[in-house]
Parts: C-alpha cells; sequence; structure tokens
C-alpha cells in the first residue's frame, strides 16, 4: 500500500542543488526535506530509502543549461520554436535539446524495479497548482512566494527563514505524486522511457 509521497527536485548540474522531500499521506506532513547534489548523492538517498516500493515518485525534468555559441547565444534555447522539419535546422552544439538527460539512466532502472516513479515539468506544474508568480523564476521574491503559497494555500508546516528553491520545488512534486495516487495526472509526453505528468 502506498503510504508516502516522494518529490525530487533534480538540478541539471552536480553544481546546482537538488532537493528532495518525503511526505507521509496519513498524516500529510513531510517527514523529509533535504539538498542533494551529486548523482551519488542522489543513488545513495534512494539505496537508503527503505519505503521505494510503498511509494509514489515524481522527479523534476531540469533544463538543459549548455552554453551555446555564436548567434544560438542570442537565441537562448527554451524560446527558440522547434520544427517539425528538423532537416532544415542544423542542431548544433544541441541547442534543440530542451532537458538535461541527467540521471535518468537510474531513474529508469528504478522503474524497471517495480517502483512507481514518473518525472513532471517544475514550471508547467506550478502554473496547475496556481504556485506561479510574476517574480523572476528562482529569484528570493519567487522563493517567499512559493513558500507562502505551500504554507498558506496546501498547509505545509514551514521555518521561519527562507528554505531553498531545490526544496520548495520538491514539495511540489509531492502534490503531484498525491495527485497522481488520486487519478488525477495524464500524461503530457514521455522522456527517456518515463512518462512526464501533470494534471
Amino acid at each position: 500500500m502506498i503510504q508516502y509521497a516522494v518529490g525530487m527536485s533534480l538540478g541539471p548540474t552536480s553544481s546546482v542543488e537538488s532537493g528532495i522531500a518525503v511526505l507521509e499521506l496519513s498524516t500529510k506532513k513531510l517527514i523529509y526535506v533535504d539538498k542533494l547534489f551529486s548523482m551519488n548523492d542522489v543513488q545513495l538517498f534512494f539505496d537508503n530509502y527503505t519505503s521505494l516500493k510503498d511509494s509514489v515518485i515524481c522527479v523534476s525534468i531540469p533544463w538543459d543549461n549548455t552554453m551555446l555559441e555564436g548567434k544560438w547565444r542570442v537565441l537562448s534555447k527554451p524560446y527558440q520554436l522547434i520544427h517539425s522539419h528538423k532537416d532544415e535546422f542544423v542542431n548544433k552544439d544541441n541547442w534543440m535539446q530542451r532537458f538535461s538527460t541527467r540521471g535518468s539512466e537510474l531513474f529508469l532502472n528504478l522503474k524497471n524495479e517495480g517502483i512507481d516513479i514518473s518525472r513532471f515539468e517544475v514550471y508547467l506544474t506550478r502554473q496547475k497548482f496556481n504556485l506561479y508568480s510574476n517574480f523572476k523564476e528562482r529569484s528570493s521574491a519567487d522563493c517567499k512566494f512559493l513558500q507562502s503559497a505551500l504554507k498558506f494555500e496546501y498547509g505545509f508546516e514551514m521555518p521561519a527563514n527562507m528554505m531553498p528553491v531545490a526544496q520548495l520545488e520538491a514539495i511540489v512534486g509531492t502534490l503531484l505524486a498525491q495527485e497522481k495516487l488520486n487519478g488525477n495526472t495524464k500524461e503530457i509526453f514521455e522522456f527517456r522511457g518515463l512518462s512526464v505528468l501533470n494534471i
């Protein structure tokens, strides 16, 4: 029986922190919130997490922040249109790759072991849960807004000081995992063998 919802906000590289949150479904309380950096840290968490079979897990897909050269630097990757005629556009320096493939093998192995694991896109999910602010993404004002919204709209107990954004985004992942258990999610696309969900 599923007893826990696990959310993970995965950073695109080991220099950008990743967040992990575990929500106990019976009490609706966060029982574990932490920061991770390297994929070894992520692997160590899943190796030592004893309730894998009793959990539903949602892991974010990080943006691919690879630096681009020349004219492609001006046309920022997330805003460049992807056309169906890919042969008209040379995929130089992977400018068409929106998402980082970091950790994909680990998460696919977990799925193959029978673990209930899915992916999600943080900004789309925040919009669906009405957690998207008008502030610059991941700025201190955006973090403060997200922490306040999670506290007042969703009833999470939050510390008085500001939490890191990766941990807040991981908590958003636990909300999506709960919706998955309730059957309120749909697959919006597939990424490296795993379903990417949204409500």
